[in-house]
């Protein structure tokens, strides 16, 4: 006959595990991440001033507003319940650079260029 002891009972059961005073031990949940906090004051590109601009939602009626409280200037525009401050900026600022690409097109021109006049599609009779 072997000596061999098993820890388990006919029936499956661990011995070990129904000594008294011994609990199972809880895996922790891991920790969760902290979003940072993104930021809601910006530089003017009008004026560069390094805290001057400042980002508004406005979530009852869909609008967000960039205004610098130095040089006045603001930027309006519409938004959705994902839009950041950030989304309202970025949007000014490449606003403000295709208003500026469009700006030096038009300095670009020779004398022979005619622009094309702008063609209706539809008729409002």
């Amino acid at each position: 006959m072997s000596s061999h002891f098993s820890h388990f009972t006919p029936i499956g059961i661990n011995l070990w595990d129904l000594r008294m005073g011994k609990r199972k031990s809880r895996a922790k949940p891991a920790p969760k991440k902290r979003m940072d906090k993104l930021d809601t004051v910006f530089s003017c590109p009008f004026c560069n001033h390094g805290t001057g601009v400042e980002c508004r939602l406005d979530m009852k009626n869909l609008i967000g507003e960039a205004s610098c409280r130095i040089c006045q200037e603001s930027f309006s525009t519409v938004i959705t319940a994902l839009t950041e401050a950030i989304d309202i900026y970025s949007e000014w600022v490449d606003e403000c650079e295709r208003v500026n690409n469009l700006e030096d097109d038009d300095g670009d021109q020779d004398e022979g260029f005619m622009p094309r006049k702008r063609v209706s599609t539809c008729d409002w009779d």
